[in-house]
């Protein structure tokens, strides 16, 4: 038997086969051979069986066409069972390859076949008699020595052929993790492919978003970002100075639409919307010296005087000093100069043909990294998919190397590890 089973032999998979050939060769290539041999003989019986049932056939069509009554009824009978038995027999298909389970799937489905034109023999045959006798004595014989040779082959699959079935097994399995390891080979090289073309996308993206950095800090489209940068600070100033309006401001917004006598009038009332809303907007859009601001203020001062709106001391307390402020002091003219001025810039920025130019340019190049986005997450779903298969590969490699090493100890108690 060669070396122990405490020895191991180390083996690649480009050397598997042959060196289990050459073990296995004198238990294997007799029974093998044998397997072949009686697989040609049922291929031969198969044959002269379908011959038989065409002459059956032949014969019983004659007989029908010299319409004589005494025969005409058994020949139509045995015309149409040899018809069936015919295509029966065309139907079984004998296997190119000897191997276990191909022989074993033929002798089972040819079994069936013969099981039910026994059956047809048996029901059929005698209410042929006393006609045919000779044409279905040479079928009967045929169909005997079919048989005869199908319980011979089914027999030698389940005593012998069933041992050599683990190394034929095993053979399939060397062939399996050959092939996974083909395909390892070309998935290995697709997954660098795509991640070089993942890899270019990134690159591409990169520098798109470069050219768009580049647009918004370049001439008016950087002015209008500081602009921008600048109104947004502005608008938190306004906001500031205005914080303790904005309660009061809603307390007389909802007095005025319900009736309750605020005494705004129909535009002072849509600024004191625009002004609990936007109030940067607002005060930015005011006339120099906020007239319609102080005139709402003078009647949210006569509302608290005349206990109109309900707030609490506190609340009272820091609007009045607010309203003072503004109304008296004129305390956000400077703020409102600033923020009239930020204002008419980014107007005439925005509507300069610089800008509108830029944009257009920005929105396509922003098209196009949205467009690289799509492609890039495509890219990385096959990714993920090639990888996944990379991993189930590596995976029925491993367990197929376990079972051949398995296989091998149990078949010829040596040790095996493949490489």
């Amino acid at each position: 038997m060669g070396k122990s089973l405490s020895e191991t032999v180390r083996l690649s998979l480009k050397d598997i086969r042959g060196w289990l050939e050459k073990e296995t060769g004198s238990t294997f290539t007799p029974v093998h051979s044998k397997a072949q041999k009686l697989l040609d003989d049922m291929r031969k019986n198969l044959e002269s069986l379908s011959e038989a049932s065409k002459m059956l056939l032949d014969n019983s069509a004659k007989e029908i066409e010299k319409r004589n009554m005494r025969v005409y009824g058994r020949a139509r009978a045995l015309n149409k069972i040899a018809r069936l038995f015919v295509d029966r027999v065309h139907g079984i298909e004998v296997p190119e390859q000897a191997n276990f389970n191909t022989l074993d799937d033929f002798v089972q489905r040819t079994g069936k076949a013969f099981a039910v034109t026994e059956m047809d023999v048996a029901n059929w045959f005698p209410r042929i008699s006393p006609f045919f006798i000779l044409d279905r004595r040479k079928f009967l014989a045929v169909f005997e020595k079919s048989k005869s040779s199908l319980d011979s082959f089914q027999n030698f699959l389940s005593k012998d052929y069933i041992k050599t079935k683990m190394l034929e097994d095993t053979f399939r399995l060397i062939d399996d993790v050959a092939a996974c390891k083909q395909e390892a080979a070309t998935l290995e090289s697709k997954k660098a492919r795509i991640e070089s073309d993942k890899a270019s996308i990134e690159r591409e993206i990169a520098q798109t978003q470069q050219k768009m950095a580049d647009l918004r800090n370049k001439g008016g489209m950087s002015q209008l970002h500081q602009t921008t940068t600048e109104i947004d600070a502005l608008s938190a100033e306004v906001k500031h100075s205005l914080q303790q309006l904005q309660k009061p401001f809603i307390k007389l917004l909802s007095l005025a639409t319900h009736g309750g006598g605020s005494g705004l009038t129909p535009e002072e009332l849509n600024k004191l919307n625009q002004y609990i809303e936007n109030p940067f907007e607002a005060f930015a859009t005011e006339t120099l010296g906020t007239p319609i601001l102080n005139e709402v203020l003078k009647k949210l001062q006569r509302s608290i005087s005349d206990g109109k709106l309900k707030l609490k001391p506190e609340k009272v307390r820091k609007a009045e000093q607010t309203i003072d402020s503004i109304v008296n002091k004129d305390s956000l003219a400077s703020l409102q100069e600033k923020c009239r001025d930020a204002m008419m810039r980014k107007t005439q920025l925005s509507s300069s043909a610089e800008i509108e130019a830029t944009r257009e340019d920005l929105f396509k190049l922003q098209e196009y990294v949205e467009h690289l986005g799509r492609k890039k997450g495509i890219t990385e779903t096959e990714q993920e998919t090639v990888q996944k298969k990379i991993d189930d590969n590596l995976k029925t490699i491993s367990t197929d190397k376990s079972e051949i090493e398995k296989n091998i100890s149990g078949f010829l108690g040596k040790r095996v590890h493949l490489d």
